[in-house]
């Protein structure tokens, strides 16, 4: 009610504005025809011609100002359209006078006072709305002023243009744009909206001192990752919090604006562009067929389950033990996919009775494995746990698999199965040799696809590190020298997706992961992309590393070949042999253990009898091994067998 009032009484003012504007105008153009000299009028019929048909003349603009939208719009916004509104208002209003007056009325009236009127009604219209907004927004910017956050923003193109001309027209928004940045040297020394281009990124460190900038924002939506890595690695150096815009198609449909800024993502850093798939072209092997994926509710299983319900399964079945992830993403796909065959299913790849029954009720077509403890440091000091849900449970969906004749089976796998210093890593490696040995006593094709951390999967190393920052640190790094791979998780599972399609039986899937990084840097990098500097505000502490953890992963074993495949990202490693009938005896024995909650120290004996390459630990966690960082991970070596 307030506002409605509040809006009639805005409408009524601008007309009187506008009232007044007509009388001004009309004299003005009167005075105007005889050379701004009121002695120079010939007649004084012209006066009383104009002060007869004064009352018309103001009605009548006010009815076309009210057609062409004139108090309907929000001067506070307005812009180019306004202003073709108020041409056109001033234009009919000086034409339909001239016609009335001179064609119908036949009253003594200089035909040349019409142009000179629409001139200065143009004039005084376009004035007064734009004072207006002019002087509302001043008021308010004063107001907002002390708490306001001074902003330098990168990239003079579309996108930065939006982004100004928000910060200038909205009262919600305390941030001044100050200065703004662009490499194209014809822009520098230009204005956006009042804002200078004051040079290219080399006057980024500058420019931010000079204008006490508080925050950086990339508005370059376009930019590759490595262009965008060149200027986060100068923004970085100033103690500026820094955010980046979406996507190119955001600002195309007019969805961009201040409030959908983000924060820099650590992705940003990785130093290469997103790994992009046609997955459309490969993805027909999903295509009508039941697809199930254990461990569904987690991060690698989620994202699994998103990109496969758009390729039309018959029936996608989602299991998973944990109820709350379930749903979460059950009620996700049901919103997304109202079409889609969705089956989602509570239960354990442990329990024996359960994962038979699934199948035997579904018959599943592909199975997708992704259910695991990976954990390291907390699998370590439950050993027992680890063998019986990774290792029992993937060996109970191996045989259900090929008991119910599912075609194909891909089991997620990681890097840690390689020379594994941990028993979550060994627990991967043995579940990659039951997935060899059932491939050759089976018609089902059983695969494993590898690769390295996942960047924003759950317990991951980066929302930690927010945390830690957002607490006031410290941030925690086991060990400065620690380096790891990196994949974000629809790459991760763009890439598993491909090498299902790819899959024949018995193979090893290796996800090439770009260059390794340092954990250390990303430490480092995050703080600084927060707007602190690290040492100073937030302090970085190095706890050693935990039981179980390398400084480096590896891809292959030493064992392994690399074979390529029709994607440079996918490669396949050589199968090592070993005798497979030996392999399930100790399997048998290492259930029994498992299930009689056997001391730590006997179970990793029997994990390091199956998996030779698993370095168990003295008592003291030491490795009996250097692994002492030699500044160069492993390399992969690829054959063309």
């Amino acid at each position: 009610m307030i506002k409605s009032k509040q809006l009639i009484i805005r409408r009524i003012g601008l007309m009187l504005c506008d009232a007044l504007s007509v009388m001004v105008a009309t004299f003005l153009a009167l005075i105007a025809r005889f050379d701004f000299s009121i002695a120079e009028i010939p007649d004084r019929v012209y006066v009383d011609t104009a002060v007869d048909f004064l009352p018309f003349s103001i009605i009548l603009t006010l009815v076309l100002f009210w057609l062409f939208h004139l108090y309907q719009s929000l001067w506070e916004y307005a812009g180019a359209p306004e202003l073709v509104g108020i041409f056109g208002g001033c234009f009919c209003s000086a034409v339909v006078q001239m016609i009335v007056v001179n064609r119908i009325l036949h009253w003594p009236y200089p035909r040349s006072c019409y142009v000179f009127f629409g001139g200065f009604l143009l004039f005084l219209v376009a004035v007064t709305r734009f004072f207006y907004r002019a002087f509302r927004t001043f008021v308010e910017k004063r107001v907002s002023n002390a708490k306001s956050v001074n902003v330098m923003i990168i990239g003079a193109g579309d996108a930065g243009n939006s982004l100004i001309r928000e910060m200038r027209s909205s009262s919600y928004i305390e941030k001044n744009a100050m200065c703004v940045i662009d490499d194209d040297s014809t822009k520098i020394g230009n204005y956006i909206h009042g804002v200078k281009v004051v040079g290219g990124r080399d006057a980024i460190i500058e420019n931010a001192v000079k204008y006490d900038i508080d925050e950086i924002i990339i508005a370059m939506p376009d930019a590759s990752r490595s262009t965008i890595r060149e200027i986060l690695e100068i923004c970085k150096q100033t103690k500026c919090e820094l955010k980046t815009l979406p996507a190119m198609y955001q600002l195309v449909n007019g969805e961009v604006n201040v409030s959908q800024l983000r924060r820099v993502d650590i992705a940003d850093l990785l130093g290469r562009d997103q790994v992009k798939i046609d997955l459309d072209s490969i993805m027909s092997y999903v295509k009508d067929q039941v697809i199930l994926v254990t461990g569904g509710g987690g991060s690698i299983g989620s994202e699994l389950c998103r990109q496969i319900a758009t390729h039309k399964p018959r029936q996608l079945i989602l299991f998973d033990i944990y109820e709350n992830s379930a749903y979460s993403i059950q009620q996700e796909l049901m919103r997304k996919y109202p079409d889609l065959n969705l089956k989602v299913l509570i239960g354990s790849v442990r329990n024996t009775n359960r994962v038979n029954s699934v199948f035997e009720k579904y018959h599943p077509d592909i199975v997708y494995h992704a259910a695991a403890h990976k954990h390291v440091p907390l699998m370590e000091d439950s050993p027992n746990e680890a063998i019986k849900n990774n290792v029992m449970g993937t060996w109970k969906l191996a045989e259900a698999a090929s008991r119910y004749k599912t075609k194909r089976f891909v089991l997620i796998s990681t890097d840690k199965a390689v020379n594994p210093t941990n028993i979550m890593g060994a627990s991967k490696r043995i579940c990659e040799m039951i997935v060899q040995s059932y491939n050759q006593r089976s018609e089902t094709e059983f695969v494993a696809v590898r690769f390295g951390n996942v960047l924003g999967s759950n317990g991951s190393v980066i929302p930690l590190f927010k945390k830690q920052i957002e607490a006031g640190g410290p941030v925690t790094v086991t060990h400065p020298n620690v380096i790891r791979y990196f994949m974000t998780i629809p790459e991760a599972v763009s890439l598993v997706l491909q090498a299902g399609a790819y899959a024949k039986g018995g193979e090893i899937f290796v996800l090439e992961m770009g260059e390794p990084v340092r954990i250390l840097d990303l430490a480092i990098n995050l703080i600084r992309l927060s707007g602190y500097v690290p040492g100073e505000d937030i302090q970085i502490q190095f706890t050693g590393l935990r039981p179980g953890e390398k400084l480096y992963e590896e891809m292959l074993m030493e064992e392994e070949g690399m074979q390529d495949t029709a994607n440079s990202k996918i490669h396949i490693g050589k199968p090592i042999e070993f005798d497979e009938d030996e392999f399930f005896r100790e399997l048998e024995v290492m259930n029994e253990l498992s299930r009689e909650e056997t001391d730590d120290a006997t179970i990793r004996e029997w994990v390091k009898k199956i998996v030779p390459t698993y370095q168990m630990r003295n008592p003291d966690g030491t490795l009996p091994i250097d692994t002492s960082y030699d500044d160069k991970p492993h390399k992969w070596e690829r054959t063309n067998d």
